[in-house]
């Protein structure tokens, strides 16, 4: 898909007492052999989803939790400080506007509480802070709380071949030089409540530190699953990206969520599906299919 044409709209929908908002950063282009690994393209590209040079056009989705008096944000996206050459070599939309997508969607940065990564990749990342005109590097929302896992700090300080070029140090070193970012030791597997009806619940794969994010109200709950399940194409449990750095990790912890979300009727959100930001788990006969959840859609132009 040509970037040019990407115009990701904000949908909202009601959690029990709480207002989700998903709104894109805008997307990126990813090479449909790092995005599905060993799946062959014949296995994944049916129906196409890849343009002829092997690329496949990715969502930035960021979700908003509102309600019970605070505003949280889930995921920033890639950001204001990507060179001219990481936008091209990565194939990142050119235009930075999501700072003005989210307050017209109603959320202005002075009224955000909370931000939370689930890991500190750069298209994760990216709006936590802004370049100002004299060169620093501030935050983005000055009045909000942001949480990351210690894990997941002291891999992307280590600088690893692997998956150095994955990470923006702008994006978090000045917020916990600020004292606004809280690392968190949370054990895999286990939660941390942030705030009533938001809490993380670590589930390493894609990156040891990474965390989803559950929130429940009235009965309800939604996951925002993040890059253990990228997208709905993604639902097979074996289905996995070149990215993951313990991919056997991914598929037993994916595989395990799929199953409560199926039995549980969670809302998934999923972080880089370009369409489809949200969706319901089925499970049938042993796979895991997904069925759309009904929002209001608005222009995101």
């Amino acid at each position: 898909m040509n970037p040019q044409l990407a115009h990701p709209p904000v949908r909202r929908l009601a959690l029990g007492n709480l207002e989700l908002i998903s709104v894109g950063d805008r997307g990126y282009e990813l090479d449909g052999g790092a995005f599905f690994n060993v799946v062959p393209k014949a296995m994944w590209n049916a129906p196409p989803i890849a343009d002829e040079r092997n690329l496949v056009w990715c969502g930035l989705n960021s979700l908003i939790v509102r309600g019970d008096g605070g505003t949280v944000l889930i995921e920033t996206g890639c950001g204001d400080k990507l060179t001219d050459k990481q936008m091209r070599n990565w194939g990142v939309d050119p235009r930075r506007d999501y700072l003005e997508r989210l307050a017209a969607a109603g959320v202005a940065p002075d009224t955000v509480d909370v931000v939370i990564n689930t890991h500190l990749h750069y298209d994760h990342t990216g709006w936590n802070t802004v370049r100002r005109g004299d060169g620093r590097v501030v935050a983005a929302f000055p009045r909000a709380r942001y949480y990351t896992q210690r894990t997941e700090l002291e891999h992307a300080r280590r600088r690893h071949p692997r998956d150095a070029v994955s990470f923006l140090a702008d994006n978090y070193e000045p917020l916990l030089e600020s004292g606004q970012m809280e690392v968190l030791d949370t054990a895999v597997g286990s939660a941390y409540e942030i705030r009533p009806g938001v809490e993380v619940l670590r589930l390493p794969g894609h990156t040891r530190g990474m965390q989803a994010v559950v929130v429940r109200s009235g009965g309800q709950t939604a996951c925002y699953i993040s890059d253990l399940l990228p997208t709905r194409w993604h639902l097979k449990p074996t289905w996995l990206m070149s990215f993951d750095l313990f991919p056997l990790e991914t598929v037993e912890n994916k595989q395990a969520f799929l199953q409560r979300a199926a039995r549980e009727d969670w809302l998934v959100a999923f972080t880089h599906d370009p369409d489809w930001p949200w969706a319901r788990v089925e499970q049938n006969a042993g796979r895991f299919a997904w069925r759309p959840e009904t929002a209001t859609r608005e222009s995101a132009e």
